[in-house]
């Protein structure tokens, strides 16, 4: 019995068409359910535990609030601009804090020049198909722009209702704006460098998520990607100056200490909802400074492997799961909603394995990889066991070890496979 359970496991079999159509299709009812639950039991802008509906984008409409009466440097300041949300939702509302740089400001203002409720919607309507679209140009776009025949993913329910998607609507969040911006980065790195450097260069909107990426395009020799995302960041960084002033960077640079004593080392947001090395340790019992010094060692390992992994001649799909999975685990603030992110890895690195076919244990991964965001944080909180950021350590370094590992290999055929390339000896790469 265990040998026949280890074995479906290596080769992936019990997850056959008919579950990846059928188990998706449930969990995205029961989140259709939830979702219309809570809007079903909510009272005008709150949910029924008396928290905004949305939650986390109360923080944004009211940093765009207080952009439209010309107060930009005030979302900074936690007073100010609590005093806001609880002007909109009520005096018993929570403070969510305004963590981000000065040039997301002006997408804030422009939604709260709407309802609430209505710019809710309007953001993730605008920021929901940027994802979807991303895992679509991912499992059936070659680099030449040509389609190509790619999995169906249980007819795109698999995508859809990622658990991730459900946790990032619930919360009103950005996530989709950063796995799209992520996804169609990757995707064009071939065949449009400069659109692609200014796409990946306009996540400095929420720079956490920024680190890697210039290790990793500089490894790979991708030039005028650089070029075009510092390009990216310098003019968004300067349109945020001409809109709103200089001393908005003063504001931020001021309001950072307290985020970071309060937010991450206190874990204001709660050590369940992160899913990081520091968070976990810190829910275990360790000192912020040991804490600290657990996510340095992790970080640095994750840089170095990015560094070789980019640097090989690995297939492109296994660079693009190592550089987003890995940039979960290079920061020590990343909670469930964020593993949005991984949406684009788990498509890459299933067209790779249709295409190649799938290594031990790869399917079975996969699925753990798409399920594990609808219980960790549920299994952080009732267990302590930091299952989300376990299961990130896995995926990277089953993604790094299959880059590198490939190496030699590749070196004997002395060829890359570029993304989307037909058969593990495509086309040699043009970079």
């Amino acid at each position: 019995m265990a040998s026949r359970l280890f074995t479906a496991l290596r080769d992936g079999t019990w997850l056959t068409a008919e579950r990846i159509r059928v188990y998706p299709l449930i969990v995205l009812v029961m989140s259709v359910l939830a979702l219309g639950h809570m809007l079903a039991m909510s009272d005008g802008l709150n949910a029924a535990d008396g928290q905004p509906i949305g939650t986390d984008f109360s923080n944004v409409y009211a940093a765009g609030e207080l952009v439209l009466e010309g107060r930009a440097a005030d979302a900074y300041d936690w007073t100010a601009h609590h005093d806001v949300e609880q002007a909109v939702f009520g005096p018993a509302t929570p403070y969510y804090g305004w963590h981000y740089p000065p040039m997301f400001l002006a997408v804030a203002a422009l939604l709260a020049l709407m309802p609430y409720l209505a710019a809710l919607a309007a953001w993730q309507g605008a920021t929901l198909p940027l994802y979807l679209l991303s895992i679509a140009g991912i499992v059936r776009t070659a680099p030449d722009g040509a389609a190509r025949p790619g999995p169906d993913f249980g007819r795109f329910w698999a995508v859809l209702a990622f658990p991730a998607v459900f946790i990032n609507i619930a919360h009103g969040h950005n996530g989709f704006l950063t796995a799209g911006l992520f996804g169609f980065g990757l995707l064009l790195l071939d065949r449009r460098p400069v659109l692609a450097g200014l796409l990946l260069g306009a996540l400095c909107y929420k720079p956490q998520f920024g680190l890697l990426v210039p290790l990793a395009l500089v490894a790979g020799g991708r030039w005028r990607a650089i070029a075009a995302a510092a390009a990216a960041v310098l003019g968004l960084s300067a349109a945020a100056t001409a809109l709103f002033g200089p001393d908005v960077w003063r504001a931020f640079a001021d309001s950072l200490a307290l985020t970071r004593s309060v937010v991450l080392e206190q874990g204001a947001t709660g050590w369940h909802k992160i899913q990081t090395v520091f968070a976990a340790a810190r829910a275990l019992g360790a000192g912020v400074e040991l804490a600290y010094g657990l996510q340095a060692i992790v970080t640095a390992a994750v840089a170095a492997c990015v560094v070789l992994v980019w640097r090989s001649r690995a297939a492109f799909e296994w660079k693009a799961a190592v550089l987003l999975s890995g940039s979960l685990l290079a920061t020590p603030y990343s909670l469930d909603y964020d593993m949005v992110v991984l949406g684009p890895a788990l498509a890459f690195l299933a067209a790779r394995g249709l295409r190649d076919g799938f290594r031990p244990y790869e399917r079975s991964l996969l699925a753990l990889v798409w399920i594990t965001p609808l219980v960790a944080r549920m299994t952080m909180w009732a267990t302590g066991v930091p299952l989300g950021t376990l299961v990130l350590l896995v995926l990277f370094a089953f993604a790094a070890a299959a880059g590198l590992g490939g190496i030699a290999d590749l070196d004997r055929r002395g060829r890359e496979p570029a993304f989307g390339a037909a058969g593990p000896a495509g086309p040699p790469s043009r970079y």
